[in-house]
C-alpha cells in the first residue's frame, strides 16, 4: 500500500513539472516578437537619430525668409550696405543672369556656393523656365534665390506698359506655380528698364536693381578671352564693400567661381544673404 502511494507521489511530481515547463515556454514566446519590433520602420528610435545625421533637410528645403534678419539694403547705385552702424561694410552680393540652362553648370556654381557658405540670386527668363522647369526647382531645392530677369529678355526702356507688364508678371506666375514663392528681386535685361519697368516691377513688390560690378563674363566669348581668370580679374579690378556682381550662367564663370570666392575671402570679404536684404528699405534724405 505504501510503495502504491509512493507511486502516486512521483507521478503527480512528474506532471507538475511537466506543467511548469511549459508555462515557462509559453511566457517567454513573446520574446523573439519584441525583440523584432524596433527593427519596423518607422518607429521612435530611427526618429531620435535624426540630429546626428549629416544629410539633414535644411540643405535642400529653402529657409523661411522671415527667420533671417533684414541686415541691408541697396543703394541709389545698387551697392549693399548695412541698415546700422556696426554692421559688416565689406561684404559682396553674388548675381547670375540668364539661365536656368544647364544643369550641369547650375549644380556646378551651387557646389562652389554650398563649399564657402554663399547664397546668390539666379535671375531667370521666363521662356528658359518654361523650356528647363526642373532646372528652376533645382535652384529652389538647392537652397538659391530665384530673381525675375523678364520672360523674353528683351531691353524694356522703351516698351509700352501693357508689354513690361506682362514680361515680367509672367515670370512672377511661372516662378510661383514651380516653386510656390515669387521673387522679390527684379532685374532688367541690360539693364534698361526705364521708368514704366520701375514702376511694374514696385508695382510687383520687386525690388529693382541692376549692378555695381561687372564681370563681363558675358563679352569673353566673343573676345576669345574666355579664360576663367579674366573673369576673377575683371571682378577684382572693381570691388569694393557693397559690389553687387554680375555674372552669367556660363562654362568659365563656372570655371572661375571658386577661385573667385576664395580670393575675396582672402581680402576680408563675406557674401550677403539676398533675403538678409530689405527690399522696403527707405533711405532717410
Amino acid at each position: 500500500m505504501l510503495n502504491k502511494k509512493l507511486l502516486v507521489v512521483a507521478v503527480l511530481s512528474l506532471l507538475l513539472s511537466a506543467c511548469g515547463q511549459k508555462s515557462d515556454s509559453s511566457s517567454q514566446a513573446p520574446a523573439p516578437e519584441s525583440v523584432s519590433k524596433p527593427a519596423t520602420p518607422p518607429t521612435t528610435p530611427v526618429d531620435n537619430t535624426k540630429p546626428s545625421t549629416p544629410s539633414t533637410a535644411e540643405p535642400t528645403t529653402p529657409a523661411d525668409p522671415a527667420e533671417i534678419p533684414l541686415k541691408y539694403h541697396m543703394n541709389k547705385v545698387y551697392n549693399i550696405v548695412p541698415n546700422e552702424e556696426g554692421t559688416e561694410k565689406k561684404v559682396v552680393l553674388l548675381t547670375f543672369d540668364d539661365g536656368p540652362k544647364e544643369k550641369v553648370m547650375i549644380d556646378g556654381l551651387i557646389d562652389v556656393l554650398d563649399k564657402h557658405k554663399a547664397k546668390a540670386i539666379f535671375f531667370v527668363n521666363g521662356y528658359r523656365v518654361k523650356q528647363n522647369p526642373d532646372l528652376l526647382k533645382l535652384i529652389h531645392e538647392r537652397n538659391q534665390i530665384i530673381g525675375n530677369h523678364s520672360w523674353d529678355h528683351i531691353s524694356l526702356k522703351k516698351q509700352p506698359e501693357a508689354k513690361v507688364k506682362k514680361q515680367i508678371e509672367d515670370v512672377q506666375q511661372a516662378v510661383k506655380e514651380l516653386t510656390g514663392q515669387t521673387p522679390t528681386f527684379f532685374r532688367p535685361p541690360f539693364g534698361e528698364g526705364g521708368d514704366v519697368g520701375r514702376k511694374v516691377a514696385q508695382d510687383n513688390h520687386l525690388l529693382y536693381m541692376t549692378w555695381s560690378n561687372g564681370s563681363l563674363d558675358w563679352t569673353l566669348k566673343s573676345k576669345g578671352t574666355n579664360n576663367p581668370e579674366t573673369v576673377v580679374k575683371n571682378v577684382l579690378d572693381q570691388l569694393h564693400p557693397g559690389s553687387n556682381i554680375l555674372m552669367h550662367e556660363l562654362p568659365w564663370t563656372v570655371a572661375a567661381l571658386d577661385n573667385l570666392l576664395t580670393r575675396l575671402e582672402e581680402k576680408g570679404y563675406s557674401f550677403v544673404d539676398p533675403r538678409s536684404i530689405d527690399t522696403n528699405y527707405k533711405e532717410s534724405k
